[in-house]
C-alpha cells in the first residue's frame, strides 16, 4: 500500500481545518478521529462557543468554511475591559480599526458541522472515523501507525504525522514528548445567560480577584459566560440554585447588560498552561492544544491553533510544489522557525494576564488601573493591542491574508 503523505491524528476543529486547507494540494492525507460525527446534533441554548479573531475569520474564508459558519456567528464590534472595583477601563472599537468586526462568537457545533461535509468525498482524503490511535513508531523515512476502527487493527504508513488530538494528546504520550505544565488553581465555569438590556456586538472582559470574567455576545440575545473561579469554590458555584447563582454573577459583573436571567446548566473545566517546547520531532509535528493549551484570558487558544493550521498548510503546500518530502527535517524546521515566536509570545501574554490581574498587591493594582486608563487614552497603543488580539501581528500566512495556497504539486519521490 502506498504510504500517505501525512496522517492527521485528531479530526476535531483544528485537525479538520488542516485537512480542509490541504484538500487541493495533491497530498495524500488520512484523518484519524476517535469521536463519531453526530449529524443530528442540534443547537442548544447553552452550547459551547469559540471567540474567533478577525484573522481566524480570514483563514476560515480561505479554506471554504466561513460561508457555512457565518449565519450563526455573532460579531464582536466593541470590547470593554475593566477591573472589578477599580476605575481603569479600556475600550476597543471595530470602527477605529477599519474592519467589520474585531472578532466573532461562533458555536463550536457550527464549525464542526461545516468541516465534515467539506471533507466527505474529497479525493486524496481518507477519513477514518471513529478510529483510535493505538501506537506509532518512526521507521526511517516513514511512520508506522497502528489504528483501531470497526474493522479491527490496521497499520497506516505515512511520511509525516500531525498531532492535532488536543491537550491530552495520545501522539505526544506515545512518543514520550515532554511538556511544561503549570496548573493555575482555577477553573473556568461556563454557562449562558440572557440579559434584559442587551447591547448587541459588545463583549466584556472584567478582571476580578479570582481571575477574568468574560461575557461574549451570542445570537438570539444570549451571552456566553466564562467565569474564572478558584478551584475550591467551583463545587459551591455549580450547586447554587439558578437565582442564587445569577445574583453572584451579577455582583461580579455589574449591570452593564441590565439584569441577567435564564441561567443555563453550568460546566467547569480546570485551567492550566501546557507548552510543548519542541513542537517538531522526526516525522512529527504538534499543533493546536497538543502543542499549547492556554488560559482563556483574551480568548487566544483556538485562534493560535488556527494560525498553526494556516502556517503548516502553507509550508506543506510549498514543499509539495517542489516535490519535497513533507516530513523532511528542513520542511518541519521551516514550520517551527515560523510559528515558534507567535506560540511563545501568545502563551506568555495570556499567562501574564491571568496571573497579573489576580495579584492583590496594592502597588500592582494601581499600576494595572493606570495601564488600562493609559491604553484607553492612547489610540496608537490601543490599536496595536487590538491588532495583536485580532491575529494580525507578525508574519501572516497566505490563508490569513485571504489568499489561497500555491498548489501546483510536483510528484513526490
Amino acid at each position: 500500500m502506498q504510504p500517505y503523505d501525512l496522517v492527521i491524528v485528531g479530526g476535531g476543529l483544528i485537525g479538520g481545518s488542516l485537512a480542509c486547507a490541504l484538500a487541493d494540494t495533491g497530498l495524500r492525507i488520512a484523518l484519524v478521529e476517535a469521536v463519531a460525527a453526530d449529524s443530528a446534533l442540534q443547537p442548544s441554548y447553552d452550547e459551547r462557543v469559540i471567540a474567533l479573531s478577525w484573522g481566524s475569520r480570514r483563514i476560515l474564508e480561505a479554506i471554504g468554511l466561513w460561508g457555512a459558519v457565518a449565519p450563526e456567528a455573532e460579531p464582536i464590534r466593541r470590547i470593554h475591559v475593566s477591573e472589578r472595583g477599580q476605575c481603569g477601563i479600556t475600550r476597543l472599537d471595530q470602527a477605529e480599526l477599519g474592519v467589520a468586526a474585531l472578532g466573532y462568537v461562533v458555536p463550536a457545533r457550527a464549525l464542526g458541522t461545516a468541516i465534515r461535509p467539506a471533507l466527505d468525498g474529497r479525493p486524496g482524503i481518507d477519513l477514518r472515523c471513529p478510529a483510535r490511535l493505538v501506537g506509532l513508531r518512526v521507521q526511517g523515512d516513514l511512520v508506522a501507525l497502528q489504528v483501531e476502527d470497526r474493522d479491527g487493527l490496521n497499520e497506516l504508513r505515512s511520511r509525516l504525522v500531525v498531532a492535532a488530538d488536543g491537550g491530552d494528546s495520545a501522539v505526544r504520550r506515545a512518543q514520550g514528548i515532554a511538556v511544561e505544565e503549570r496548573p493555575y488553581g482555577h477553573d473556568a465555569l461556563i454557562t449562558t445567560v440572557t440579559p434584559d438590556r442587551p447591547r448587541p456586538g459588545w463583549a466584556f472582559e472584567r478582571f476580578t480577584d479570582t481571575g477574568p470574567l468574560a461575557m461574549l455576545p451570542m445570537t438570539a440575545g444570549r451571552w456566553s459566560v466564562v467565569w474564572t473561579c478558584r478551584e475550591q469554590e467551583t463545587a459551591g458555584l455549580l450547586a447554587l440554585p439558578d437565582d442564587a447563582f445569577l445574583a453572584r454573577l451579577q455582583g461580579r459583573f455589574g449591570y452593564r447588560l441590565g439584569r441577567l436571567d435564564l441561567a443555563a446548566p453550568r460546566r467547569a473545566y480546570p485551567l492550566k498552561l501546557l507548552l510543548t517546547r519542541e513542537t517538531i520531532h522526526p516525522r512529527l509535528v504538534l499543533i493546536g492544544n497538543a502543542a499549547h493549551t492556554l488560559h482563556p484570558a483574551a480568548g487566544q487558544g483556538f485562534n493560535l491553533g488556527l494560525r498553526d493550521v494556516a502556517a503548516l498548510a502553507e509550508v506543506l503546500a510549498e514543499a509539495a510544489t517542489r516535490g519535497e518530502d513533507p516530513g523532511a527535517p528542513a520542511v518541519l524546521e521551516a514550520y517551527r522557525h515560523w510559528r515558534g515566536p507567535d506560540q511563545q509570545t501568545t502563551a506568555t501574554l495570556t499567562d501574564t494576564l491571568a496571573r497579573l490581574f489576580v495579584n492583590p498587591w496594592l502597588p500592582l493594582r494601581l499600576a494595572r488601573n493606570l495601564g488600562l486608563l493609559g491604553l484607553d487614552l492612547l489610540p496608537p497603543a490601543r490599536r496595536a493591542v487590538a491588532r495583536r488580539f485580532m491575529g494580525q501581528g507578525g508574519r501572516a500566512p497566505r490563508l490569513a491574508r485571504g489568499l489561497g495556497l500555491r498548489t501546483n504539486p510536483a510528484p513526490l519521490p
